[in-house]
């Protein structure tokens, strides 16, 4: 047995070597698919912890009437607390409003005078509401609306946000179906490739393969040393897409003269932190990818041809 599986080992990268420039053609198409199936497993973290970060500063602000009093509101707030679709609940005063927009605006004398001849405080009270779900603001939005609110409340900031983060989210959604169609169709072309390759190798040793059956050897050693080959094209590739993803991951801060961009281009998400924080993840994914695929193309090829 094991010297059965050494002589499929050898012939496996024999033949690999001696098919150098298909060989290189495999593995240049299995890295181009698995390059693309990386950047669709980055592309979904980053625009996962991008809605998540939006769905943090996306909320609902109440605001209440001059008449409302500071116990009708924070009964309300109270009431607010117990629903299940809420996260949290935020009362800011009128008072505490004028503070708020006196911070942002010390810098500008004109507000600053303005506001100090005012006799009253433009500002109303409100409460700010952050649902668990994007999703779940229409049914916040509707209890605010009830018959028995409506003489406190003067007006909820809802439709505006929402709109924000449904065109948002459908956006995100769109370009992740986009990466897996492109990965999917590169992997059927890479599967091609690898599938027309190993028939073109099958077809040159025709000879050596027939010689091989003659004499009693069976499947599993005709068609050994072509997984093999699969299995080289799979690391090799993998090898390549992981230190070609270190290599620009390095590259960015060079390339954007010390200001990454592309981390400030996506809230939420370090490109960096996390290309060096799941190399070895990620190089197992590719791993997985591009074995795979050398692999169960090899296998169909060297399958069709034993039938035949």
């Amino acid at each position: 047995m094991l010297t059965i599986i050494s002589r499929i080992f050898y012939y496996g990268f024999k033949n690999f070597v001696r098919n150098g420039l298909l060989s290189t053609a495999m593995i240049a198409v299995v890295s181009l698919s698995t390059v693309v199936f990386t950047g669709l497993i980055i592309a979904n973290v980053a625009t996962g912890n991008m809605i998540g970060f939006l769905k943090d500063k996306i909320d609902i602000s109440v605001y209440f009437k001059t008449t409302s009093t500071e116990d009708s509101i924070l009964k309300l707030k109270s009431a607010l607390d117990e629903l299940p679709e809420i996260k949290a609940v935020e009362y800011i005063s009128a008072d505490r409003a004028m503070e708020i927009f006196k911070e942002q605006h010390k810098d500008d004398p004109n507000i600053t005078q303005s506001l100090a001849e005012l006799n009253v405080n433009p500002f109303q009270a409100s409460i700010n509401i952050k649902a668990n779900d994007p999703s779940q603001y229409a049914s916040i939005s509707s209890y605010l609306q009830a018959d028995e609110l409506t003489q406190y409340i003067d007006n909820v900031s809802y439709a505006k946000n929402q709109v924000v983060i449904d065109r948002l989210t459908k956006l995100i959604n769109g370009v992740n179906r986009v990466g897996l169609v492109l990965t999917i169709i590169l992997s059927i072309v890479a599967g091609l490739v690898v599938f027309n390759t190993v028939r073109l190798a099958i077809y040159s040793n025709r000879d050596e393969i027939g010689v091989m059956r003659l004499v009693g050897a069976s499947n599993v050693f005709v068609r050994g040393p072509y997984i093999i080959e699969g299995v080289i094209t799979g690391v090799i590739s993998a090898v390549l897409c992981t230190l070609l993803l270190l290599l620009i991951t390095s590259s960015l801060p060079a390339l954007f003269s010390g200001s990454s961009y592309v981390d400030a281009a996506l809230p939420g998400f370090s490109f960096s932190e996390y290309v060096y924080g799941n190399a070895f993840t990620l190089f197992l994914y590719q791993l997985a990818f591009g074995v795979g695929v050398s692999i169960l193309s090899s296998f169909i090829a060297v399958r069709r041809y034993l039938r035949s």
